[in-house]
């Protein structure tokens, strides 16, 4: 059983901290990949904050059959859709707009990853939301094709299709910028 699924048994049972353990641990990759899916960086924060306010107060059953991080996911990701469908108007602001690029370390240096980040994410936005979904969670996230089949709701065959063709389509995009990722 993995750390956030102690942690959130432990809230199940009464222990406050547990919750807060969970929110700390995977609230910034969430609302990430909650990002990927709506594209509007303050609709996937509040959608991310759906998410724990549903782990606070209706206490779903962790049954283990998945990770606890691919069960986490996959209700959030109900939740954007859910969301989404109250909303049917999703705003264009690029999640590029949050971004501090000011640094007192090593400006040009952090200024030079961040507009590579920046790059990445601006090719990721242009592509589909089932592309974005599959890179985000296997690479950023580091799932497998299984867990990320489980969040998505598609077969392990499907999903080896769309990251495929998903890496192809970014990697299309950032030559064109003149970019090249090395994970791709």
């Amino acid at each position: 059983m993995d750390n956030g699924a102690v942690s959130y048994i432990r809230y199940l049972n009464g222990d406050d901290n547990g919750l807060t353990e969970v929110i700390r641990d995977y609230g910034d990759g969430l609302t990430l990949y909650l990002n990927g899916i709506t594209g509007n960086f303050c609709l996937a924060e509040e959608l991310a904050e759906d998410t724990f306010f549903k782990l606070a107060v209706k206490k779903p059953r962790f049954s283990g059959k998945s990770s606890f991080k691919t069960w986490l996911y996959s209700i959030a990701r109900n939740a954007a859709i859910d969301g989404m469908r109250k909303r049917k108007r999703i705003s264009d602001k690029p999640v590029d707009d949050f971004y501090d690029l000011s640094d007192e370390r090593n400006i040009e240096q952090d200024y030079l990853r961040e507009e590579q980040k920046i790059s990445l994410h601006r090719a990721m936005e242009t592509l589909n939301s089932d592309y974005r979904q599959v890179l985000y969670l296997t690479f950023f996230e580091g799932m497998s094709n299984a867990e990320a089949a489980s969040i998505m709701r598609k077969s392990s065959r499907q999903i080896e299709n769309l990251l495929y063709r998903a890496k192809l389509a970014l990697r299309s995009k950032l030559e064109k910028e003149g970019f090249e990722y090395e994970r791709l």
